[in-house]
C-alpha cells in the first residue's frame, strides 16, 4: 500500500486530471449499465435510449475510463498517451456528429462533454510529440 500511495502522491497535474476524468467516466459507465435514463440525461437528451444502447455506451465509456487510469500512472508511455488522447478526440467527435447530423444531443451536452474532452488533450500532446 505504501508504494501505491507514493506513486499517487508523485503524480503530475495531468495524472490527477486523468484520474478525475476517469472517475467521472466510471460513474457514467456505471449508470449506463444500470440506468438507461441516466445515459439519456447525460448525453442523448433528444432521443429514446434503450437499455441495450445504455449498456453499449457503458462499455465504451468503461474502456475510455480504463485508458484514463492507465495513462495517469504511465505518462512516460507515448503510445498509451496517444491512445488516451485519441479516445478523447473520438468521443467528442462522435457527440458532435450526433448533434450536427442526427440531432440526438444538445449544445448544452456538448459543452459539458467538452470540459472533459477539450481540456485533457492539451496537456497530453507534448508528451506524445517529445518522445
Amino acid at each position: 500500500m505504501g508504494v501505491a500511495l507514493r506513486k499517487l502522491a508523485a503524480l503530475p497535474a495531468l495524472g490527477w486530471w486523468l484520474l478525475v476524468v476517469g472517475a467521472v467516466r466510471l460513474g457514467f459507465a456505471w449508470s449506463g449499465f444500470f440506468d438507461a435514463w441516466a445515459v439519456r440525461a447525460g448525453g442523448y437528451s433528444n432521443t429514446h435510449v434503450t437499455d441495450v444502447h445504455g449498456r453499449t455506451v457503458g462499455v465504451w465509456t468503461l474502456l475510455s475510463c480504463t485508458l484514463c487510469f492507465m495513462c495517469a500512472f504511465n505518462l512516460e508511455n507515448a503510445p498509451l498517451c496517444a491512445a488516451t488522447l485519441l479516445s478523447f478526440i473520438y468521443a467528442y467527435g462522435y457527440f458532435v456528429m450526433e448533434y450536427l447530423v442526427h440531432g440526438t444531443t444538445t449544445a448544452a451536452s456538448l459543452g459539458t462533454l467538452g470540459i472533459f474532452a477539450g481540456t485533457s488533450p492539451d496537456d497530453c500532446v507534448p508528451r506524445i510529440t517529445t518522445r
